[in-house]
């Protein structure tokens, strides 16, 4: 049976699925980002980490990937779908009013990278070619990588965002010339070359035209038909098509698949079906983009770094450096905020995956030898794994020189000292509702909120309520809680309300704590933490549905009354019956430990 499979290729499979499936969530426990972990996953086990020793230990065979190209393929595809979504959340109108960014700073932040980059390399005597070849790649920086961190950082809209994705689209535009540069350099016939050059150039032209006229000819009633059906699979089925057809149409063409998918979801983006095509190709996104992390993990070769470790560090260090200057003092230029250019300079200084295929290219066409193209691969590869600290770092400095505006007048008030009042924590749409209950049966209260905008609105419109951390002992000693009958907290984000939790419980231990829940889990959690009464969304949505539903059949509104009040009690028995099961449980597992 094992003789009618590929073996190496499913081994190496499976050792790529088992990353994405047990060491990345395990990393991820200790607060490691996913990408590194994939990148570093990677570089242990590829073909030039522990795939190197198979000889002496033929065990790493099932545990390392064997071949790179068993799963180089499919690694492609993660940028393909990446740029799909990209496209799905942008649109034409979208892409117009970023063009100026695109074709004006992308374009002078390529052209002045490449001139930096070349210049360093022709002082080391590579020909100006070789050079400028060098330069061009490694002044492209990490799609994948950057959207990626910026996505889960939720920051693909903001400012930074919308001017990294702006350099990032001009980049990969400038793919197709570079690889049209490269070929042009190793060709020998003068003559034959300028004709090839014409007629890809050409071929790419019409590419484009006819994934533009398939796509308003055909997208909208293909996902119409598709839809009509009310099958999810055809549904998924339809939308996998739709990205891997572009994207061969345009690989066919002397493009990148990613752009031809990127054109396919601009087109999608402006339909009804836009939402449906983004949430069942999302997860299909992740993985394919996982694998193609741990692919370019795999190309990082620790000789190479143990043989020149002076040299790859400086080479990292001032490629990242000269990009960031570079995209710093441009965005500066073109008018951004001195925050976002160092965000934006930051994020895009390391190199990327387009270096693999420029450099790849001129390799495997004898222009560049294979210690350069080595050399050049690994201080690529190793910038790469510091784009997620180096997001980081630059929200850090960002933070620091964003200019803070004065605050409101409104956002200086201090509570008045009461007794036997309540603290409500957060003002919102929840907030307004109990403080306004609390007013209609006389309860004194203390009513707080962390948004100065809102606040300061709030008690422009004459309502009592005051700016402050409730995380801050200070603050909650401020607003009388140790002379508090009860706590009411009605924010969403469970974190922020565990640290509240827990800093009144340090003051007051014995006061009622009533807390907003996003869920039964999280209500069981909050149980467990000593809060009085957690109230579950979930739960108190399907209660209300529930009498209204009851009363709609005409059942007596004192029957559905009292159903619902015992329906109610019972799930917070039942919640808080799991939470002292679960704490005991704990308390026993470290007794025995």
């Amino acid at each position: 049976m094992a003789g009618s499979i590929n073996v190496p290729a499913y081994s190496d499979a499976l050792v790529v699925l088992g990353t994405a499936g047990i060491v990345v969530p395990l990393l991820s426990r200790f607060g490691l980002s996913p990408v590194i972990g994939y990148l570093g996953a990677g570089a242990v086990l590829g073909p030039l980490g522990l795939g190197a020793f198979i000889g002496e230990v033929p065990f790493l065979y099932w545990v390392t990937v064997v071949d790179a190209k068993n799963v180089a393929g499919i690694a492609e595809l993660g940028v393909v779908f990446l740029l799909f979504i990209i496209g799905l959340e942008l649109s034409f109108q979208r892409l117009l009013t970023m063009r100026r960014l695109v074709f004006g700073m992308g374009s002078l932040q390529i052209a002045i990278t490449t001139a930096i980059v070349a210049s360093v390399a022709a002082g080391f005597g590579l020909t100006t070619p070789v050079a400028l070849i060098i330069g061009a790649s490694l002044a492209l920086s990490s799609t994948a990588i950057v959207l990626e961190v910026l996505s889960r950082q939720d920051r693909l809209a903001t400012t930074t965002g919308r001017l990294s994705f702006s350099v990032l689209l001009a980049q990969d535009l400038a793919v197709v010339p570079l690889l049209i540069y490269i070929s042009l350099i190793a060709a020998s016939n003068g003559g034959s070359v300028l004709t090839g050059a014409g007629g890809a150039l050409l071929q790419a032209f019409v590419a484009v035209v006819i994934i533009i006229a398939l796509g308003r000819l055909t997208l909208r009633p293909l996902f119409r038909l598709v839809a009509a059906t009310k099958s999810d699979e055809m549904f998924m089925a339809a939308a996998l098509f739709v990205i891997v057809a572009t994207g061969f149409l345009a690989a066919i063409s002397g493009l990148s698949m990613a752009l031809g998918a990127f054109v396919a979801g601009l087109f999608l983006s402006d339909t009804e079906y836009r939402r449906a095509i983004q949430a069942r190709i999302e997860p299909f996104k992740g993985l394919l983009l996982g694998i193609f992390f741990f692919t370019v993990g795999m190309s990082i070769d620790v000789r190479e770094i143990l043989r020149e470790p002076a040299w790859i560090f400086a080479s990292v260090v001032g490629l990242v450096a000269v990009k960031a200057l570079v995209v710093i003092l441009l965005a500066r230029l073109y008018r951004q905020p001195m925050p976002v250019a160092v965000e934006s300079g930051l994020v895009l200084g390391p190199g990327g995956e387009f270096a693999f295929v420029g450099i790849g290219l001129a390799a495997s066409l004898g222009l560049l030898s294979s210690e350069v193209s080595n050399f050049t691969l690994t201080v690529a590869s190793l910038s790469m794994l510091l784009i997620p600290a180096m997001a980081m770092i630059g929200q850090s400095i960002a933070a620091k020189i964003t200019p803070q505006p004065s605050p409101e007048p409104e956002t200086l008030a201090a509570p008045l000292p009461r007794e036997g009042h309540a603290i409500v924590i957060g003002y919102g749409r929840m907030g307004k509702m109990v403080c306004g209950l609390f007013r209609v049966h006389q309860i004194p209260y203390v009513a707080i909120d962390y948004d100065p905008r809102s606040v300061t609105i709030d008690r422009r419109n004459d309502h009592e309520v005051y700016y402050g951390d409730a995380t801050n002992p200070s603050f909650l000693k401020a607003c009388g809680i140790d002379t508090a009958v009860s706590v009411v907290i009605t924010i969403q984000s469970p974190s922020i309300i565990d640290a509240i939790v827990e800093q009144i419980q340090l003051l007051r231990d014995d006061v009622e704590i009533v807390s907003r829940a996003m869920d039964n889990d999280h209500a069981r959690h909050l149980y467990a933490t000593g809060v009085s009464d957690a109230v579950p969304e979930t739960t108190e949505a399907s209660l209300q549905l529930s009498e209204a539903a009851l009363l709609g059949m005409n059942v007596p509104a004192g029957p559905v009354i009292a159903s619902i009040h015992e329906e109610r009690e019972r799930l917070r028995q039942e919640l808080q019956r799991a939470a002292q099961s679960t704490t005991h449980g704990d308390r026993r597992r470290r007794v025995q430990s």
